[in-house]
């Protein structure tokens, strides 16, 4: 940037090719944004952030649909966190809870095929 708020043309140009460079990267499988992460695992976003920064998961930045956006692969997540028992506990919750929901989709199905409203 330079004064007044305009934007240099050299940070342009690397902001495009940064761009460019996120876009051509393969897409690998297993690979999931922080918010993804997030619902799958239960885990904080601020426990993720911690996780990756320090070098105990991978990460990467990734183009998105609202510009670059980091991904992290969910099965290095769930190792590291069955690693740590706080955080295996967290997982165990999140297993469970969807477990639970599952369930009752279960159960609202058949009360509703048994009432014949579907």
């Amino acid at each position: 940037m330079v004064d007044g708020g305009v934007t240099d043309k050299g940070s342009e140009d690397r902001w495009d090719r940064l761009l460019e460079d996120l876009a051509s990267q393969p897409v690998e499988e297993g690979w999931v944004t922080l918010d993804e992460a997030t619902k799958a695992t239960g885990l904080s976003r601020s426990t993720l952030r911690s996780w990756y920064r320090t070098g105990q998961v991978p990460s990467r930045m990734e183009a998105g649909a609202h510009g670059p956006q980091r991904v992290v692969p969910l099965a290095a997540l769930i190792d590291r966190a069955l690693a740590s028992p706080r955080s295996r506990r967290t997982l165990d919750e999140a297993r469970s809870l969807r477990a639970e929901v599952e369930e009752l989709r279960r159960r609202v199905s058949r009360l509703e095929r048994h009432l014949g409203l579907s």
